[in-house]
């Protein structure tokens, strides 16, 4: 099965050569790559988002196979949904999905479900696949899609990727996609996401979690996250490093109503 695209021409430009030259306005050369255990990165418009997404992937080695979760905003398939095989294409290539890998992780955890639909119209992991190719398309990926989910499923889909992690010799990156609030005045939105920040720097995936419930912090991909930041401290990461935080009045001017954006890299 190949997964096409559903926002390409509308979150980043429509066909290679264009899609590649958008891309590399935001890479770098000039950030040391490091081993990531983790990531936290955003899913715009690569208008928008684009320039912290690509800071993060700058930062990072390609690993093997990056196990990508992010949150489910059209409401179909089930809670917990990944995608067991096939390949996922955008206008610079095609990733395999790396099916012993997602297989290993649907028999450690009862609370995730093998479904497509859920990822037919999802734009929050098809975005980061415009960086991925245009930095090796040797990779392979193991997409995830979350809706609302308690603190103790977090915890089991964590608890299965690290049990199914280490059984598999070759490197692996936990991917969390999320932006930060949503249409608020900058002001707000800055204080409301470094409540949240604040947490994910601290490496405290339950303070995360209670701070944006508690605080009505609007961060899309809080279970995604929040998932990625206890896998990664099961696997060994101990630093957890901000990149670069912006909203889209950075780029609109428009800071009445913003959405905000956060790249985070995880390291032993």
């Amino acid at each position: 099965m190949i997964r096409t695209p559903a926002v390409s021409g509308q979150f980043y430009a429509g066909d290679n050569s264009r899609l590649r030259q958008q891309v590399g306005q935001y890479l770098t050369t000039e950030q040391p790559r490091v081993d990531a255990v983790g990531i936290m990165v955003p899913h715009a418009g690569l208008i928008y988002s684009g320039a912290v997404a690509g800071l993060v992937y700058s930062s990072i080695s390609m690993p093997k196979t990056f196990i990508m979760l992010g949150p489910n905003h059209t409401g179909l398939g089930p809670a917990i949904s990944i995608m067991d095989d096939g390949q996922w294409e955008v206008p610079t290539g095609r990733l395999n999905i790396d099916s012993r890998l997602a297989n290993r992780i649907l028999q450690n955890t009862s609370g995730v479900t093998r479904d497509s639909i859920a990822h037919s119209f999802e734009h929050s992991l098809e975005v980061q696949l415009p960086f991925i190719t245009c930095l090796s398309t040797d990779v392979a990926i193991v997409p995830i899609a979350m809706m609302n989910s308690s603190y103790e499923r977090c915890l089991e889909l964590a608890e299965g990727i690290v049990e199914a992690v280490r059984g598999i010799a070759d490197p692996v990156t936990i991917l969390a996609s999320s932006d930060m609030s949503h249409y608020l005045p900058d002001r707000t939105a800055r204080r409301k996401d470094g409540m949240a920040l604040e947490r994910v720097l601290s490496m405290d995936p339950r303070g995360l979690y209670d701070t944006v419930r508690k605080e009505g912090i609007s961060m899309c991909g809080v279970f995604p996250v929040t998932v990625m930041l206890i896998a990664s401290q099961m696997l060994g990461a101990k630093n957890s490093r901000l990149l670069r935080y912006m909203t889209s009045g950075d780029v609109s001017g428009d800071y009445d109503s913003v959405v905000g954006y956060a790249g985070v890299v995880l390291t032993r």
